[in-house]
């Protein structure tokens, strides 16, 4: 497949999509929903891969569903099936971003709207530009949330804020969103870009196979209780501490050196 509304690149274990309709700030039609599917594929088949970073082109990250979208358009006076769309598209991008076997990045500056800002909640970690904001457009134009925003949402900033956010669809700054537990970290401009290459580079460094597991800890441990989560604690413990990369952590540590990790 040759994308045309995405970037798609790998570079040191760094896989990089960048949506790239700048114009239409960055919003998620069918035919780019299909290569964002092919490039999440391409990702998943790479076992050299270490890190995703997902960002947008231009002054946006991505408003979510494209509204002049062909799927979107009345037929015969009949309104499309919207929730189609969403258990066709969205619903399997996120759930493979959430289970997907590196670590995630999402990369926002400008807006992230709607079903953008989920996608964006989706990744392990979200990095926003001072000048980002994040929106829950839903009810501007008499729809529910979707693509995950109220699971995202009630988790990271309550329900009480949570509703609010997505009732009166006002505008989150990223300095609020960070403050709040939104997001990991909001970046100067004029830094986000290095910022976001530190990053990527620091964790294509990391125990790739500790961090994943690290995150299925993370999401288990809101539905376990605590015996069920430090069962699931021992568990993955075991299997690590079986890994080649605690191995290398061990002689690093003992020589006083860096390790140097493979991810395995």
């Amino acid at each position: 497949m040759t994308f045309k509304n995405i970037l798609f690149t790998v570079d040191s274990g760094v896989a990089r999509i960048v949506l790239n309709r700048p114009e239409k700030l960055n919003s998620l039609d069918a035919e780019t929903m299909v290569e964002l599917h092919e490039a999440m594929s391409r990702i998943e088949a790479d076992r050299q891969l270490r890190v995703l970073v997902l960002g947008g082109a231009g002054r946006a990250f991505c408003a979510g569903q494209d509204l002049a979208d062909p799927a979107m358009q009345e037929v015969d006076g009949k309104l499309p099936d919207i929730g189609n769309l969403v258990e066709r598209y969205f619903k399997p991008l996120v759930m493979r971003l959430q289970s997907l076997q590196v670590p995630t990045v999402a990369a926002v500056q400008g807006l992230a709207a709607g079903g953008g800002a989920s996608i964006a909640l989706a990744c392990d970690l979200v990095v926003a530009a001072q000048s980002a904001y994040f929106l829950q457009a839903f009810s501007r134009i008499g729809l529910t949330p979707d693509t995950g925003s109220t699971w995202f949402l009630t988790r990271s900033v309550g329900t009480v804020r949570a509703l609010g956010l997505a009732m009166l669809a006002e505008k989150l700054p990223a300095a609020t969103a960070a403050e709040w537990g939104l997001i990991w970290q909001v970046v100067e401009d004029s830094k986000f870009a290095g910022t976001i290459d530190a990053l990527a580079a620091q964790i294509a460094q990391m125990p790739t196979k500790a961090l994943v597991r690290t995150r299925q800890l993370m999401h288990a441990a809101t539905s376990h209780s605590l015996e069920q989560q430090l069962s699931m604690e021992a568990s993955f413990i075991r299997e690590m501490g079986w890994s080649a990369d605690y191995r290398e952590g061990l002689q690093a540590f003992s020589q006083k050196r860096p390790p140097n990790f493979t991810g395995e």
